[in-house]
């Protein structure tokens, strides 16, 4: 039985590199922000992908006007001032020290090496001049783990698991995340609701309150129950991951945002068995650009409001995304009996291939299983939404879905060149404005 546990509680993770750390004289954010360029520079020039192609703002609309409503100033990693960066990693004058897993007895060999990271990890962050901590291309076994900061130094990684309170960290594959969830997929209460079922399966790779946080071309697969999650971050770039689990693999998100401003996710392929990205209470200024969906539950904001919570969500700008074979496409739900805001969205620039719902808001949202849905006076306040340029086919029947609440109705909703076939519009509660072509339309 004890093995049994061990197992449950444990994955493989296959690094490709190694990873390194920077001196933290000087201004280390303004190295992190010149890192972050350079790198963006190379990614452009191999893929052929502008990363500032799409612009820091936002059209809404306030009532059946078009404006412009905000201007997001995220700022994010845009200074130059660096020594020296040789092969997209910063250096210092002085020589480095290099402290290795294998040092602090981690084997790679299928044995359990949890305590040699936790080792390797405190030793790395205590160091306060260059550090190079070394991860040798070996497949490690480690059992949920967290790397905790501040750190002396500003870290270079390429690690895994919980982040928690490391600023300027910059997290760089390649590399391959695999969380082996098989095995509390078949334990889910989705999949196994008698008891004794499974509802506590760790998120795969979680950051919580790392600022100025950039991560870059990873492979996450086969996590859990989550894959990444950014929780009370500020700052933050997430680009050219690969996040994929098979389709009917329960409570699996992409990529998940909670309380966090000031984050672009761009460059990425999300295929698993629930949203590819969610979007929840407290995140503010979210970019997502040149995404790729399916399968999946498609890209929502939220779900909010539950269980009579004041949730908040704000500033939200989806550019450049494809969804194919996803449940949703652009979903906002929130719970009734809730109370709070989703404000300012913008998708804009998406193609939908056989998505069931492709437009959805759902401002009525109840689980019918589990809670008593009779109709509430309270709702979350849904406001100054703007769907531009979308196209695409619905595999339902049903194209735009906008069911609102009636006694705290949608406002400000918009529909800008939308064409998308084989399916109906249902609007209650709600009076969407129109601009150019829109089929179907309510």
């Amino acid at each position: 039985m004890a093995l049994k546990t061990q197992l449950l509680w444990s994955f493989v993770v296959v690094f490709v590199v190694s990873f390194s750390t920077t001196s933290c004289s000087g201004s280390s954010f303004q190295e992190v922000n010149a890192l972050h360029s350079y790198v963006d520079h190379v990614d452009d020039r191999e893929s052929g992908y502008n990363s500032r192609a799409y612009p820091s703002y936002m059209d809404t609309i306030e009532g059946l006007k078009f404006m412009e409503l905000i201007r997001p100033r995220t700022q994010l990693f845009r200074s130059r001032k660096l020594d020296t960066i040789t092969g997209g990693i910063a250096t210092s004058s002085a020589p480095a020290k290099t402290i290795s897993v294998d040092d602090f007895g981690a084997k790679g060999n299928g044995a359990d090496d949890t305590q040699a990271f936790v080792k390797a990890w405190k030793a790395a962050c205590s160091s306060s001049g260059a550090i190079v901590l070394v991860v040798p291309q070996k497949n490690y076994l480690v059992r949920p783990i967290e790397f905790s900061g501040p750190c002396k130094s500003q870290l270079t990684v390429q690690c895994w698991l919980l982040f928690d309170n490391v600023q300027n960290l910059l997290l760089v594959g390649p590399g391959t995340i695999n969380g082996n969830g098989n095995i509390w997929w078949k334990n889910s209460c989705k999949r196994k609701p008698q008891p004794p079922c499974g509802t506590h399966a760790p998120t795969a790779v979680s950051f919580n309150r790392c600022n100025n946080l950039v991560v870059k071309n990873l492979k996450i697969q086969d996590a859990q129950q989550m894959h990444v999650r950014f929780q009370n971050c500020i700052n933050v770039q997430a680009s050219r991951l690969t996040v994929t689990a098979p389709e009917d693999s329960p409570n699996t998100d992409g990529i998940h945002v909670t309380n966090t401003q000031n984050i672009t996710i761009s460059s990425s392929v999300i295929g698993t068995g629930d949203d590819c990205i969610s979007i929840v209470s407290g995140s503010q200024r979210v970019q997502a650009t040149d995404i790729t969906c399916g399968p999946g539950h498609g890209i929502s904001i939220g779900s909010l409001g539950e269980d009579g919570s004041e949730d908040h969500v704000s500033g939200v700008f989806v550019n450049g995304a494809k969804l194919s074979g996803t449940s949703n496409g652009l979903r906002i739900k929130t719970w009734q009996g809730g109370s709070g805001s989703a404000t300012n969205i913008v998708f804009q620039n998406v193609q939908m291939n056989d998505v069931t719902n492709p437009i959805i808001i759902d401002q009525n949202y109840c689980d019918h299983k589990t809670k008593d849905c009779k109709q509430q006076k309270s709702a979350v306040q849904v406001k100054n939404v703007l769907y531009q340029n979308i196209r695409g086919t619905s595999a339902s029947g049903d194209a735009i879905t906008l069911i609102c609440s009636q006694s705290v109705p949608c406002q400000g909703i918009a529909l800008q060149s939308v064409q998308l076939q084989n399916g109906r519009a249902e609007c209650n509660n709600v009076q969407p404005a129109y601009k150019g072509v829109v089929s179907p339309r309510c």
